[in-house]
């Protein structure tokens, strides 16, 4: 697919410095309970950590107890891609920027108590936050 981001592997490597790239470019998975941001209360918005895209509003972050930061829906639909994930020997749903293709963790039909019901589970490091004014 082609993305309105588009760098080289080396632009990547070179931008994101190796724990980032790790999680953005080859899908890698933060440690739990270790993220930045999973402690995060204030109001504001999150972005690819890739590209700056607008991601998730805090107003739809939720803590599920999984140990990352988690959303129960996008900005808008389109802000993320969905993809099927066999890897590990399960079937999940990987979510990536749909501006850059960057991988920002899972997303899971286990977010009970929120409206729509999913778990958009996200590494820190994939994440950049602006706090509202």
């Amino acid at each position: 697919m082609a993305y309105e981001v588009d760098k080289s592997d080396d632009e990547w490597r070179t931008e994101l410095g190796e724990e980032k790239y790790a999680v953005l470019r080859e899908a890698a998975t933060e440690r739990p309970w270790t993220g930045e941001l999973l402690d995060e209360e204030r109001a504001g918005l999150y972005t690819c950590g890739g590209c700056g895209a607008e991601l998730f509003r805090s107003g739809t972050k939720f803590d599920s107890g999984c140990g990352w930061p988690s959303f129960y829906e996008s900005v808008r639909p389109e802000a993320v891609e969905l993809l099927e994930d066999t890897s590990l020997g399960m079937v999940r749903t990987e979510v990536r920027c749909a501006s850059c293709g960057s991988h920002l963790g899972h997303v899971f039909p286990d977010g009970f108590g929120t409206p729509t019901g999913d778990r958009y589970c996200m590494n820190s490091v994939a994440l950049s936050f602006t706090p509202d004014e």
